[in-house]
């Protein structure tokens, strides 16, 4: 009796001994959110006590709730003052605007990430939201690594962390990832890994650019972190802190990706938002079964983005929905809706649709998209082909990717006429080599033998039972760049080789200048 009370009581307390407090950052909203939440969700299922620490005041995605789940993980806000974040709101609005018009810079994405420091600043300097994070004395912490606040504020902390890059493996340039440009496209490249001779060099002329960039991004970081660290910013800057991640997850894998090397620390989860088709509401099935055989487009530009402030851009873009016989169902702000453009009656507008549900209807011919990486990710799961209108940051180098594998085309927005919208939308549409390239990629996204949200729960709990991730870090991460690239070698070979040239060569020639001195006298 005794011994089976004991063994009943291990097994119930198998899950609390192995469970782990474990904190979540999430700085910047959208589909950063979507992601963080859906982590700090399966960790709580998983057995794990799961805090999120969210910053509340970033653009929100209209239609949907920030409250997190019921039953879940525990959640923590912080927000800036309402001044601020009415300042910050109107110029991202005004951004939207020019992403539209194909003004896509780096000087607004430095004007951004100015903004990310500053609330950074305030967040760092808000001494009892870091006192309360202190005290809770977390074993780990899951941190979005797009924000580089999020790894000054786990420094901060001093609590080991996994960096969660919310894009592509050519995201971050500080962790050593093998990146021969040859074939490795640069971020913002908008190449694909099969580059003709100027490809290539326009590849190596990014490569050499990014880390001028980066610099320029890194620097009003590095001046927040030697306010508020106590030793200052580390001596190897945010390289250090990118460097001192556990382990580094990525929201990407081969289904989309190009093949490419990889290191032990990475780990490729994309496709987390992924989940079977639910059947819909009864009004969105009887409004879809208005078309018939012809079935229906779905249109979302981003979880930021529900509405088009380029007049000329909207009449285009309903004109060419107009000529075609899909219905049409877009993610759109009613009330910016202009009331003197009248919508053709397949096109039907709402403030938030059940992407995945959608996708995974059977009518769903077309997937309209900005070319955000959780969006393709899951048009790759339902076999749904794309038209892809990148506009910001990753979306051109995404639809690159998507178009490469087969599974859709793009259109930049500021090419859009409603000639050329209705043609390539029936051109996917009636093309089956966009379908099956569609589901050949479904069917290698979903046969990987373990699903990304467990292949990530997994890794969590191996850094955490194995102690950290330091066996998985090569000696690659703390090389200074000339000893990665052997340039050091190369400039001991040179010197070697050609040291006895130029001996030879110089005492030859002193030996011809003597021998002609003789002759003379």
């Amino acid at each position: 009796m005794g011994i089976a009370f004991f063994c009943i009581f291990s097994l119930l307390a198998l899950p609390v001994l192995q469970s782990a407090k474990i904190l979540t950052v999430c700085l910047i909203g959208g589909s950063h959110y979507l992601l963080l939440d859906e982590i700090s969700h399966n960790l709580h299922q998983h057995g794990h006590e799961v805090r999120m620490l969210l910053q509340l005041g970033n653009p929100v995605i209209t239609g949907f709730s920030y409250g997190g789940r019921a039953d879940s993980y525990k959640m923590s806000t912080w927000s800036l003052g309402e001044k601020y974040i009415q300042e910050y709101n109107g110029w991202f609005l005004e951004q939207q605007t020019q992403f539209l018009l194909g003004r896509d810079t780096f000087n607004a994405f430095l004007n951004f990430t100015w903004h990310l420091s500053y609330q950074c600043d305030k967040l760092l300097g808000d001494k009892e939201m870091i006192t309360f994070l202190q005290r809770e004395h977390y074993d780990i912490t899951i941190l979005d690594a797009f924000n580089p606040c999020s790894f000054i504020l786990a420094h901060k902390l001093g609590v080991h962390y996994v960096a969660f890059y919310p894009g592509s493996l050519n995201g971050p340039m500080s962790i050593a990832l093998p990146s021969p440009v040859s074939y490795i496209p640069v971020f913002s490249s908008q190449l694909s890994d099969h580059m003709n001779i100027w490809g290539r060099a326009k590849n190596l002329f990014y490569s050499c650019l990014a880390p001028v960039g980066q610099e320029r991004v890194w620097t009003t970081f590095r001046q927040v972190a030697e306010r508020h660290l106590e030793s200052g910013s580390p001596p190897g800057g945010l390289d250090e802190l990118h460097q001192g991640a556990e382990l580094w997850a990525f929201n990407t894998d081969f289904s989309l990706e190009f093949p490419q090397p990889i290191m032990p620390y990475t780990v490729l989860v994309g496709g987390m938002l992924n989940k079977p088709a639910k059947p819909l509401e009864q009004d969105l099935e009887l409004w879809i079964s208005n078309f018939g055989e012809a079935g229906f487009i779905v249109v979302t530009l981003g979880s930021m983005v529900s509405s088009v402030s380029v007049d000329p851009l909207l009449v285009e873009l309903v004109a060419g929905f107009s000529r075609i016989p899909q219905g049409v169902l877009w993610r759109y702000d009613h009330k910016r809706w202009p009331s003197n453009l009248d919508r053709p009656p397949n096109l039907r507008l709402v403030d938030w649709l059940p992407l995945n549900d959608l996708l995974g209807h059977k009518k769903a011919c077309l997937f309209i998209t900005h070319g955000g990486q959780n969006s393709l990710f899951q048009a790759v799961y339902h076999a749904v082909p794309v038209l892809g209108i990148p506009l910001f940051g990753d979306q051109f180098d995404n639809v690159v990717r998507a178009e490469t594998k087969g599974l859709g085309l793009t259109i930049n927005p500021t090419q859009i006429t409603r000639e050329l919208l209705s043609s390539t939308i029936q051109t996917l549409i009636q093309d089956i080599r966009f379908r099956s390239s569609a589901l050949s990629l479904s069917r290698i996204h979903k046969s990987q033998p373990v699903p990304p949200a467990l292949r990530l729960i997994q890794w969590v709990e191996h850094i955490l039972h194995s102690g950290g991730g330091s066996h998985l870090r090569p000696a690659s991460l703390t090389q200074p760049w000339y000893q990665r690239y052997l340039l050091d070698v190369v400039l001991l070979l040179s010197l070697g080789i050609l040291g006895p040239v130029v001996l030879c060569w110089t005492f030859c020639r002193n030996k011809n200048s003597k021998d002609t001195h003789t002759k003379i006298q």
